[in-house]
This record gives C-alpha cells, structure tokens and sequence, in this order.
C-alpha cells in the first residue's frame, strides 16, 4: 500500500470512529509523516471499567504498554459528560466543546488545546481498533471534570459548579469572537487570569440587569465565579460560571496602557499627574501617555482593591485607563479613569 492510500485509510478510520451519533466532516490526504497508528488492545492489557455519574459505560479502558496511565475512550466518555464533538478535517483533528470549555485533540500528538493554549500530558492519544482513546488524566486536566483511578475503575463525575472560586479585577483584555471567548482580568500578558465564558456563564451588572459578552470593555472592574480548576498555562484559563460588573455605570471606549510609571509630577495646588510607558491594550491605546490623577480617578491593586496615591512612584508597574480624548502633544495627555497599581519594581 503506498503512504498516500495508507495515509488516507488511517484518516477515514479515525473520522468513522468518532461519528458515531454524530455528522462529521470527510477529513482530506495529508502526509504520510503525521499519521497515527492503528493498533490494537493486547489481550494481556489491564483493562479498566469506567463509571460515570454512577452509570456504568459498556466501553472500557486500558493501561498504556509504559504503565504512565490508564486510556480511555474519548468519544463515549466525553459525550456522556455533555461535550459536542466535531471532525475537522483541515486539521485533522477532534474539536470539542462544552460551554466555556473547549479542546482539541489529534491522534498521536502529546498537545493538546485548551481553549487555544497547548499542553502535555505525557501521554498522547491512541488509535485502537478504530476508537480513538485519551490518557485518563485528560479528564481533569484538560475538560476540568472529577476522575479517579479506583484499582481497576476509574471513575468520572461532573464537575460541582458549587466548588467555586471568586476574583475580583479590571478587565484587560475582551475576545468575544468565535466560539472561544474569553476575559482576562488583573494583568496583561502572562499575568492576570483568562475567564473562559460559554453559554452557561451569565453576565450583569451588581443590581442584576442582564449584560451579554459584547457588553464588558476593558477597565471595567468585575467580580467573577469561577471553577477551582484551572489550567497550567500561563495565564491560567479556568471556566467562568458569572461575571458581574461592579462598576455602577458602564463605562464605554475607555483606553488602556499598561507599563511602567516613568514619571511622577505634582503641581503647586498638589495635583499629581503620571506618566507611563508600555503597551496599549487596544488599537487606539497609547504606548506612552501622560495620565491626570483626578478626584474622580479610581486607584486600585490587581485584586480590584482601593490604594491610595501614594502608591503612584516612579518605577511601579500599572495599568491605566482613559477616555479617548487626549491632546495632540507627545506623549498625549489625558485623564485617568482608573489605575490599577500593581508593584513597585526593584
């Protein structure tokens, strides 16, 4: 058989495998290199039964052949946990979802996407006998679900959204396109926390008036529910189960820098205005610009707690926010709306 029909047998293979119950799209040749071997289950493999919300599955599964841990059938258990799985075909991939979470797999690739970071989890998924299984620990490390290993059983059970965890911050960044959507709070970059949102997160303000994703801007400081687990990434990404904006009016286009404070200036009447170099946090932010610290200006920490001005020192790390009007000069000059102070560099 040359590579280009092998290539293709294995592919069709692993998209048949994964459309039982459900429609998936005819994956396409790709390289003989990327391809995942079919194997099969050895007769003198441990096997493992698998439960799930005390309901037995008739699949089973089995100790890897380097005894790291236990595989276990990606379609049957996911599904039964309420995942919609699609076949990409350009990828050659399995996509699934399931409210704020979200993954991919690939057979033989030890990556795996949670909500478009990759990790490892030192095993990769295997193709036997045309079911497509997962390590265990896929389970709770990536689609955030309880599983234990129970001397021949594992045993799965729904994440308990009462075991929740709360945060309070400043929004940074918002991605509200496509199905993997998402707000970062206390930080910028590799800091701070991305909230996974899905259909199930509910969103609104503190006195309970509904708000959608589209709705939340950056600066706005908010308090949010979120699951206890939590990814290995950095940031960490963890599915949100609410939002709530504690800011009593919406505040609409605001501007955001985050960096360094360069500059510390007080005039006579003791009026402080700041000066902060870095990065913008949105197309029309400024890398540097000149921030008036007025009565009504906001000063917080990254936890969403109040500071007082003193904390405006040259060389302290923050993020400040402002409306769009600024004046012409350089840097431009505006008003700060809140500044969220995080430390002071040594």
């Amino acid at each position: 058989m040359n590579n280009i029909l092998k290539t293709s047998t294995v592919l069709l293979t692993l998209s048949l495998a994964l459309s039982t119950g459900a429609a998936y799209a005819a994956p396409t040749t790709t390289s003989a290199k990327n391809d995942a071997a079919q194997t099969s289950v050895n007769a003198n493999q441990k096997t493992f039964a698998i439960e799930i919300n005390g309901s037995a599955l008739k699949e089973t599964g089995f100790q890897t052949t380097n005894g790291k841990e236990p595989m276990v059938p990606l379609r049957t258990v996911t599904e039964a946990l309420g995942f919609e799985l699609t076949w990409n075909g350009q990828t050659k991939s399995v996509d699934l979802i399931n409210g704020a979470v979200f993954t991919t797999v690939k057979a033989g690739e030890d990556r795996y996407s949670i909500n478009k970071m990759n990790t490892t989890l030192g095993t990769a998924p295997q193709l036997v006998d045309s079911i497509l299984y997962v390590p265990a620990s896929f389970v709770s490390e990536i689609i955030h679900h309880n599983m234990t290993v129970k001397g021949d059983s594992i045993v799965i059970t729904d994440a308990n959204q009462q075991e929740h965890m709360t945060k309070t911050g400043v929004i940074t960044a918002v991605n509200n396109e496509g199905k993997y959507q998402s707000v970062q709070i206390q930080g910028v970059g590799t800091d701070g926390i991305v909230l996974n949102v899905g259909e199930d997160t509910t969103i609104e303000m503190a006195d309970g008036t509904k708000l959608a994703l589209k709705d939340l801007q950056i600066g706005m400081t908010v308090k949010a529910e979120h699951s206890m687990i939590m990814t290995m990434s950095l940031p960490p990404q963890t599915p949100t189960y609410k939002i709530t904006v504690l800011d009593e009016q919406k505040q609409n286009d605001l501007l955001g820098t985050a960096g360094t404070i360069e500059e510390v200036q007080k005039d006579d009447e003791g009026n402080i205005s700041i000066t902060v170099k870095g990065s913008g946090l949105s197309e029309q932010s400024q890398q540097e610009v000149v921030l008036r610290i007025s009565k009504d200006t906001v000063l917080m920490n990254s936890d969403g707690k109040t500071v007082n001005s003193s904390e405006l020192v040259k060389g302290a790390k923050v993020i400040g926010f402002y409306g769009p009007m600024l004046t012409k000069s350089l840097p431009p000059i505006g008003t700060a709306a809140k500044v969220v102070v995080d430390s002071v560099q040594q």
